[in-house]
């Protein structure tokens, strides 16, 4: 059977592509270049070296690291019981919890953290790393929650019903079918929730408190005085490190749309 040919896209389609790429990733190649760039000497090494000595600079990425693996497990966590509850049981209020979920996607920045500050505020919760860790959850869970259960709902109920026919209780059956089937989406809300977590800069501006700032936070306070080539190596590193994890992504990505249907 011969294969129907495609149309071909419009002329300004083709111009216009190019142009976003690079209006996208130019700016990206140029903090790369000049973080290796020095004005007087040529190409160097000189900023990645001055930033390796900057102990403040790190401690303020370890503590990104800490909040935002704490948080994405977390919300994983959360999502995988939220998951499958939206998706596998029948319960009172089942509706408005979706609707709930679907519409905190949504919801912009800056609501989401004057409501925590105030929630912080009627609790009398001191501000620190434990608040931004909570306010991180509670931006990456509906996100975690929406991977997972897009996975869910891709699943065939055969195979559970057929584990329950042989003989496994509910319980073995999540834990010896249903959650092996999810592992990719699990991994795919991990590493996104990590990511929203550790870039994010609004939340955690308004949630932090005094002497614990997270790099996003630092460096938002380190660009007041001038952007130096220190931060653009800085800036460098963690383009990679999204890089690599997105390539996480997409891999688990391939992998489940590749899986026989059974």
């Amino acid at each position: 059977m011969n294969e129907v040919m495609r149309p071909q896209p419009p002329w300004i389609v083709r111009l216009v592509l190019p142009l976003v790429l690079v209006g996208l990733y130019l700016p990206l190649a140029v903090m790369v270049f000049n973080s290796f760039n020095d004005t007087a000497s040529g190409l160097t090494l000189q900023w990645y070296r001055e930033l390796f000595a900057d102990s403040t600079l790190w401690e303020s990425l370890g503590r990104s690291f800490g909040v935002a693996f704490t948080s994405a497990l977390i919300s994983t966590l959360l999502a995988v019981c939220g998951a499958l509850a939206l998706e596998k049981f029948v319960f009172a209020g089942k509706w408005p919890l979706r609707l709930l979920s679907t519409i905190s996607l949504m919801l912009p920045e800056l609501v989401l953290s004057l409501s925590l500050l105030s929630w912080f505020a009627l609790l009398s919760w001191p501000l620190s790393l434990m608040t931004v860790a909570i306010a991180h959850v509670t931006l990456t869970l509906p996100f975690a929650v929406l991977v997972i259960a897009a996975r869910l709902t891709s699943l065939d109920v055969n195979i559970e019903d057929a584990a329950r026919d042989l003989g496994a209780g509910e319980w073995t059956v999540l834990r010896r079918v249903t959650l092996p089937l999810l592992a990719p989406a699990v991994v795919s809300a991990f590493v996104l929730a990590f990511l929203l977590s550790f870039d994010d800069f609004l939340v955690t501006f308004y949630t932090n408190g005094a002497g614990g700032d997270t790099l996003p936070v630092k460096l938002y306070s380190l660009m007041k005085t001038g952007l130096s080539p220190k931060v653009q190596a800085l800036s460098s590193i963690m383009l990679l490190i999204s890089v690599l994890l997105v390539a996480v992504l997409v891999r688990l990505r391939s992998k489940t749309a590749s899986e026989p249907k059974a």
